[in-house]
């Protein structure tokens, strides 16, 4: 491991799952860095769209999206992560459902997704990285310290989804946030590079009666666990 790099824990699952949300708490506990995946797929799709850019142009997307300046950095005061693009906050401008699906079809292009590996990768630094997506633990840190994935039943999730976003003031269906995500799930979990699925030796949670907090010790009791076993420091005991 270099110098600059830190501990590494990936939180994977689908969309609605709480992973968002975890990570951020537990990124904040431990003082790490926090690389929200999705918002960097809503950041392409951003860019996408207001570039009026043919999804079918992937060469000319890929050309737009090898410079990109993007920061994600976990919320203290709940809600979604505060997202930057060249510095200039954009989160409200990703967090649409439009920008959500459209975030959905990028994603299962493998030019695209590769592209953005290294700007993932590049998030690994001191003291540490919590790193939520659909493929940290496979993919994009596979050699993590510590893995975990978050599900949920569908309308859990839907309902999580539902309730975020009229938070922000946003007029949705609760059957249209339902159809996409079962939609968005079937291409995650279908698609032939970087398939959504649980990272090989990972801490499985199913947070459908579970809340955040609950979820956050049951992770902390999980990493504290394996870098006592590695003789690391055990985070958890001084939050």
């Amino acid at each position: 491991m270099a110098d600059s790099e830190g501990v590494v824990v990936t939180i994977d699952g689908p969309a609605g799952s709480g992973k968002g949300t975890v990570g951020q708490k537990l990124a904040l506990r431990l003082g790490w860095n926090f690389l929200d995946s999705g918002a960097l797929y809503r950041t392409c799709a951003c860019i996408v769209s207001e570039n009026s850019l043919p999804v079918s142009q992937i060469e000319s997307i890929v050309e737009h999206l090898q410079a990109i300046d993007f920061r994600s950095v976990a919320s203290p005061f709940g809600g979604e992560a505060s997202v930057y693009l060249g510095g200039l906050e954009i989160s409200e401008r990703i967090r649409t459902p439009q920008c959500g699906r459209l975030a959905s079809e990028l994603a299962v292009h493998p030019e695209i997704r590769q592209v953005l590996l290294s700007i993932q990768r590049n998030y690994n630094r001191s003291p540490g990285l919590v790193a939520d997506g659909r493929d940290m633990g496979t993919v994009v840190f596979p050699d993590a310290a510590f893995k975990v994935f978050l599900t949920a039943n569908l309308r859990s999730r839907a309902q999580r989804k539902y309730n975020q976003l009229k938070n922000q003031g946003i007029q949705v269906n609760y059957d249209n946030i339902y159809n996409e995500i079962r939609s968005r799930d079937e291409r995650d979990s279908t698609r032939s590079h970087a398939p959504l699925t649980t990272p090989e030796g990972a801490l499985t949670l199913d947070t459908s009666s579970m809340d955040a907090d609950e979820a956050l010790m049951s992770v902390l009791d999980g990493l504290n666990t394996i870098l006592e076993k590695s003789g690391e420091t055990q985070y958890g005991n001084t939050l």
